[in-house]
């Protein structure tokens, strides 16, 4: 881990992950903190496109102006 510690420090997101695991199976992978920080909005999108697609299929969907009205608010101040 030291040495894959060195690399990361001297090559930052450049750097090759570490991966971990048993009978040429790959079962973690260590990866340097500057990639994963830049990792993280492209994983936050794809959590945010799951949810968009499963709130999709999940039925039919209501208007906001018909939900505002229902609610007694107005729709102008929602957009």
């Amino acid at each position: 881990m030291p040495k894959a510690l060195k690399r990361f420090r001297a090559e930052g997101s450049a750097s090759e992950p570490l991966i971990f695991g048993s009978h040429r199976k790959a079962e973690a992978v260590v990866i340097p903190f500057e990639l994963y920080t830049a990792l993280l909005p492209a994983i936050e999108e794809l959590e945010i496109a799951d949810l968009v697609r499963e709130r999709s299929s999940a039925g039919s969907s209501v208007p906001l102006s018909d939900l505002a009205d229902q609610l007694g608010l107005d729709a102008a101040d929602y957009r």
